[in-house]
């Protein structure tokens, strides 16, 4: 059966059928992309390749370190830990 190139997407759509979306944010707000290993100001990548925004271009440049220090820190707080909790019983 062959596809249909009937229809209109208006080419919002690739082959795969997901849909294209243009990247979100202002100038002026500073992303770390992972795809790119780069800091970005505004809309460059799609936001699931990103950290962001932070409110400077030296912020985001330490985005990597940020996310490890916050996650260290979920990591120790006893309202996030679930060890034990199932040793309880």
């Amino acid at each position: 059966m062959a596809a249909s190139s009937g229809g209109s997407s208006g080419g919002r759509f690739n082959v795969f059928g997901r849909s294209r979306r243009a990247p979100t944010g202002q100038p002026g707000e500073w992303y770390y992309c992972l795809k790119h290993h780069k800091v970005e100001e505004g809309p460059e990548c799609p936001a699931k390749n990103r950290l962001g925004p932070y409110e400077s271009r030296e912020e985001a440049a330490r985005a990597i370190e940020i996310a490890r220090d916050r996650d260290e820190s979920w990591r120790r707080d006893p309202r996030w830990n679930d060890r034990g909790r199932d040793d309880e019983s």
